[in-house]
């Protein structure tokens, strides 16, 4: 059974992308790091091969437990996925704590679970990082989130050059505004009846996952407008 990691695993997209894998017959380790929505996630899923684990990417032995778990079997899909929206204020404005907390939710801890998985990368594996519209425009008041999204990409393509040679596929996502709490937060005034459900935003991932060739390693891909190719 192929195995997949699915970081902020608990809620929002994670969480739809971590069942659907399941349901795919993937063995699935999906990460939170609030108990009762780890309990939550395991409950729901207690008839699928998923294990719902309590895992902080921002914790080094933990990053380090989760890669030995995985290391007999390898890894056939690993998403980046956890996140935090941060402070929503000018630059100026923001305290260095929550901006140096944002980044490392965001930035500094999948590269250091990815780092940790390089060696138990399944060749035809598939990693996607999981960014954001801000992760590629310069926007005001979106401050840290913008900042750690933007190392987001960074990080999404120098992995895909450095884990080319090895056929390790690797992507960027930004999966645009969904019905999920964060966007609920980010923008409190918007009717989350107008958005599209994590659940029903998944066909860029199935596609990256099952059918994109290494030609394509390094892209980036906006998932509400996506088109499978054809030919």
């Amino acid at each position: 059974m192929p195995t997949a990691i699915v970081t902020g695993a608990t809620r929002g997209l994670g969480r739809a992308l971590a069942l659907e894998l399941a349901q795919d017959g993937y063995h699935v380790l999906g990460t939170g790091v609030n108990p009762d929505r780890v309990s939550t996630l395991a409950e729901h899923a207690r008839s699928l091969p998923l294990d719902a684990l309590r895992s902080d990417t921002t914790d080094p032995e933990a990053n380090a437990a989760l890669a030995a778990r995985v290391a007999a079997t390898g890894v056939d899909v690993l998403v980046l996925n956890a996140g935090v929206l941060g402070p929503r204020s000018l630059l100026e404005e923001t305290p260095l704590e929550d901006f140096e907390r944002v980044l490392q939710v965001n930035t500094t801890g999948p590269f250091d679970l990815t780092a940790r998985l390089v060696p138990h990368l399944r060749p035809g594996a598939a990693v996607i990082f999981v960014s954001s519209g801000v992760g590629v425009v310069g926007r005001a008041r979106w401050s840290a989130y913008c900042v750690s999204k933007w190392g987001v990409e960074a990080l999404g393509r120098i992995y895909a050059e450095e884990l080319r040679d090895r056929g390790v596929r690797v992507f960027v996502v930004d999966p645009g505004g969904m019905r999920t709490e964060m966007r609920a937060a980010a923008y409190p005034e918007e009717d989350p009846g107008s958005l599209i459900r994590p659940e029903d935003n998944l066909a860029v991932f199935r596609w990256l996952i099952q059918h994109a060739p290494l030609s394509a390693t390094g892209q980036r891909y906006r998932a509400q407008s996506f088109s499978p190719p054809t030919g």
